[in-house]
């Protein structure tokens, strides 16, 4: 396998896939292997005319940092690489070998770019030897084969362009999300950190006062006891977030009516008199393809919100209308709104308008619409209210039958 995420077998599906939409056929394999014998008596020359190229450029050559041992090794790679050009067998070995090319260019640091004028180089060189070929011996390689082996030759090239090209982008893709995944590992093991650290230093200096304290009253050790209940009740709360952040990769789609789920997630939640919610929704609407479960989390996490920006009471809008292929669920409340400067940052880990808040409720919400397919948008201002907005698929036939 060359690679963790791109098998030999998906790297030759891709390249025939390549291969039928340039129409590349037999004639031109045949074509190109019953040259190979005339023109490869070229290949040296043409290799050592390449890599006295590369030594004149600085960018292209600090990339070789192995000395006239490894430049030796790269000259018999490329001709190589020629001889493999022109053998008419262009198989699942041969285009693994061309991914990996591209594969290695990304591994030493190799811009794309000088890949993609190296080639040219050589392309204009095998060329300029058919040519010259044909200019003395007519006979052995007409003008028609010419012009045959030209189009041939720059097919066969371009494909080897793309799948170094594919590879490329799949190893600066990885590295990307190898990057990411690093940083969100660092957001997540920082907003642990900071959210466990307080509970902890309490838990800390009542066991302190309680170990040291001079024949503490009944009271006292009372207090200090359920002081430290309390905190180990915040700290089980983070622990509990953050494995139901976890949980939520685990994705079952399948069609369902909103409605029912709407009044779970109402009644699941703790609403105070104070607070009047009111659902508005159309006589018929469509079944939506999505894990149900988890789309009640969100509309759970969603009212909890709307409840606790109304600390006075006020009233919760449910909504619900068909937008074409969506449904369309909104939360309204006539809270305390959302600061303007804060509104693009309340869908992020461990950010959070709250005094006590782990701030992983709106991003694990987030992460599940995307999940299923939809999306989620929140309006606010400040002093009046918010209203967030959750669109999901509806489920038709062709969708929910996959």
């Amino acid at each position: 396998m060359p690679h963790p995420l791109v098998s030999s077998e998906l790297i030759f599906e891709r390249y025939r896939e390549l291969q039928n939409y340039v129409g590349w056929t037999d004639a031109d394999s045949e074509l190109l292997r019953r040259l190979g014998p005339l023109i490869e008596n070229t290949f040296v020359m043409l290799v050592e005319d390449f890599y006295e190229t590369i030594e004149k450029h600085s960018q292209a050559a600090k990339v070789i940092t192995g000395g006239d041992a490894q430049i030796a090794r790269l000259k018999e790679t490329l001709v190589q690489w020629l001889k493999e050009l022109f053998s008419g067998d262009y198989g699942q070995v041969y285009a693994t070998r061309r991914w990996m090319i591209g594969h290695r260019h990304v591994e030493i640091g190799l811009d794309e770019v000088y890949t993609n004028v190296a080639l040219s180089r050589l392309r204009r060189g095998l060329m300029n030897q058919l040519n010259e070929m044909h200019r003395r011996s007519p006979l052995l390689l007409s003008k028609t084969d010419l012009f045959d082996a030209f189009s041939a030759l720059n097919t066969l090239i371009d494909l080897d362009l793309a799948l170094i090209e594919h590879a490329y982008q799949t190893e600066l893709t990885t590295q990307a999300q190898s990057t990411e995944r690093l940083a969100f590992i660092g957001q997540i093991s920082g907003g642990i950190a900071h959210e466990l650290r307080n509970p902890l230093n309490v838990i800390k200096t009542s066991v302190f006062y309680l170990l040291n304290a001079k024949e503490p009253g009944q009271e006292k050790i009372k207090q200090h006891l359920e002081r430290i209940e309390r905190q180990v009740g915040l700290a089980d709360e983070v622990i509990t977030s953050l494995t139901n952040f976890a949980k939520m990769s685990l994705l079952q789609r399948q069609p369902f009516d909103i409605e029912p789920i709407i009044h779970e997630a109402v009644s699941s939640c703790e609403v105070p008199n104070t607070i009047h919610l009111a659902l508005r929704s159309p006589n018929e609407i469509p079944l939506v393809l999505a894990d149900g479960k988890q789309i009640r989390i969100v509309l759970t996490n969603l009212i909890r919100n709307a409840i606790e920006a109304m600390p006075n009471g006020g009233w919760i809008q449910l909504s619900v209308a068909v937008r074409r292929s969506f449904v369309e669920i909104s939360v309204k409340d006539d809270g305390t709104g959302i600061p303007a400067d804060k509104i693009d940052s309340i869908m992020e880990p461990f950010f959070s308008t709250k005094p006590r808040g782990m701030g992983l409720g709106l991003p694990m919400a987030k992460a599940i619409v995307e999940k299923n397919a939809g999306h989620i948008v929140v309006s606010s201002v400040p002093g009046k209210g918010s209203v967030f907005t959750v669109w999901l698929p509806v489920a038709t036939s062709a969708a929910s039958a996959s």
